[in-house]
């Protein structure tokens, strides 16, 4: 089990590179995290609804993902409310003060159900659990369901990841092992120390402090990778901001309050040719090669904070001018006419005259949400851009159900962007050649070809010359960047105490 001395430790990808590591060396790693709190989620193919870093650490293992190895996943909503999904499935919505009360069993249950899964499936796998923020906060590890009462349950050995980045890496380990009960402290196997600058003998010092004061050996030092890796959660955009020194083409995106699926991004951060620019509502859009709007777990509030921030008129005039506009999932639906929200599911009050809030006007788009969720994944050809057909995959996750009003004033009528009915639609907008065009197809970036198309059309408009169409799927490229991520582990790391073959 790799557990943090607090979120953003870098657990993730610990996990992710042991499952690589486990996988090299001829084992069936399977991954699990008991509970998980996320808004970026991916889809299985039965269409339960799962953790991405889940998804990545199965693909690091060689495996298809499994909802059930994020047996419960916890959606912010805002206003201290979470959607609660268990086994892939929507269950109910948690207001935070009575989350434990009323989720802690039915929490444990699906837990439970999930390792039963999965070790039917993989009946000779090691199972590789992540665990969840700090395993020590004091409040609440009576109820803690996915830390130490997991590693005790399966009697797990426990790797304790701390972030040097972040300053007081001595008092995260010191204080981490000082909270832990008598009974859980021997589950504590190796510290590892993450994301260190500089020559690893620097720490030499350290490590051997760490060592005699807690009796823990230090396993490895991991180095501050270079390489642009998945974030693990929404505040790890925020450190995204370093200029790539050959960016030919600036792409903004919408920092929406409520962001979801931002993993939809990726395959765009790891296009040496483009720079993303993220924009919270009230700061200028400027005049980007494109604007992204992204999804969002609260569409009609989003929406409606960047209506209040100037931004819907600021979207309008980029559009009239040429600008290149594209939405995915809330996003598509915030470029329609109007959304109805009439039980409150995207931001809006139940029952009340808000719930129905006009959209950006940009496509002849009407929206309606009902509890019943989309959940699947989706193969299809493109129409758009223009060309020889691509294939497209993805998934579909959203509540609202999308009509084409009708073809809408304007150049251009609004067309299907593919030929699967309802993944989405594109137009074109005024004289100076603007487009407007969203997906509900999540992922839709990460099809190569159709993603060097795309951006091939911006580049057209600035005189630059095309990139090759011939591109893969965006999961190789991040499979070899888990294999490096795995050779610097192995590289960095004692992995044998973990492992369980010395002690």
């Amino acid at each position: 089990m790799v557990l943090g001395t607090s979120s953003g430790a870098g657990k993730s990808l610990m996990t992710a590179a042991l499952c690589r590591v486990l996988k090299r060396r001829g084992e069936t790693p399977v991954p699990f995290k008991g509970q998980n709190m996320s808004n970026n989620a991916w889809v299985d193919p039965a269409g339960g609804e799962m953790a991405y870093s889940q998804a990545l650490q199965s693909w690091a293992a060689g495996l298809e993902p499994l909802a059930a190895m994020n047996p419960v996943l916890l959606k912010p909503r805002g206003d201290s409310t979470s959607e609660v999904i268990h086994l892939g499935r929507s269950v109910g919505t948690a207001r935070a003060e009575h989350y434990y009360r009323d989720w802690f069993r039915p929490g444990w249950r699906a837990i439970r159900q999930g390792l039963a899964e999965l070790q039917q499936q993989h009946p000779g796998g090691r199972l590789v659990l992540e665990g969840a923020g700090s395993p020590v906060e004091v409040n609440l590890q009576a109820r803690d369901l996915t830390n130490l009462r997991l590693a005790q349950f399966l009697r797990a050995r426990c790797l304790l990841v701390a972030d040097i980045e972040r300053g007081g890496v001595f008092a995260q380990i010191v204080g981490t092992l000082a909270l832990l009960r008598p009974v859980e402290r021997p589950l504590i196997r190796g510290l590892l120390i993450n994301r260190f600058r500089g020559r690893r003998e620097l720490f030499d010092a350290g490590r051997s402090w760490l060592e005699a004061q807690t009796g823990v050996p230090v396993l490895g030092v991991m180095p501050w990778l270079e390489e642009l890796f998945p974030p693990e959660d929404s505040l790890d955009l925020l450190e995204r901001r370093g200029r790539k020194s050959g960016a030919e083409l600036e792409i903004a995106v919408l920092r929406l309050p409520s962001l979801s699926n931002f993993s939809d991004l990726d395959p765009l951060e790891a296009e040496p040719s483009v720079q993303l620019r993220w924009v919270r509502p009230g700061e200028a859009l400027g005049r980007p090669d494109a604007l992204i709007l992204p999804g969002s777990k609260q569409t009609l509030r989003d929406l409606a904070g960047l209506q209040a921030a100037g931004l819907s008129e600021e979207i309008a005039a980029y559009l009239a001018g040429g600008g290149q506009v594209f939405g995915l999932c809330g996003g598509l639906q915030m470029l329609g006419q109007r959304l109805q929200d009439p039980e409150g599911l995207e931001g809006a009050t139940p029952g009340v005259s808000t719930s129905t809030l006009p959209g950006l006007g940009l496509l002849p788009l009407a929206t309606t949400f009902s509890p019943a969720k989309t959940l699947r994944q989706r193969h299809s050809t493109a129409l758009w851009p223009p060309g020889d057909p691509l294939q497209l995959e993805g998934f579909e996750l959203h509540h609202g159900r999308t009509e084409l009003l009708q073809s809408g004033p304007g150049p251009g009528p609004c067309a299907p962007l593919a030929a699967e009915a309802g993944l989405g639609w594109w137009r074109s907008a005024g004289e100076q050649g603007g487009e407007v065009a969203g997906t509900y197809l999540h992922g839709v970036f990460e099809n190569g070809p159709w993603r060097r198309r795309w951006l091939n059309q911006l580049r057209r408009r600035r005189g630059l010359p095309p990139l090759s169409e011939h591109q893969p799927h965006h999961g190789r490229q991040r499979d070899a960047l888990l294999d490096r991520l795995a050779d610097a582990f192995e590289a960095h790391m004692d992995l044998d105490p973990l492992l369980g073959t010395t002690r």
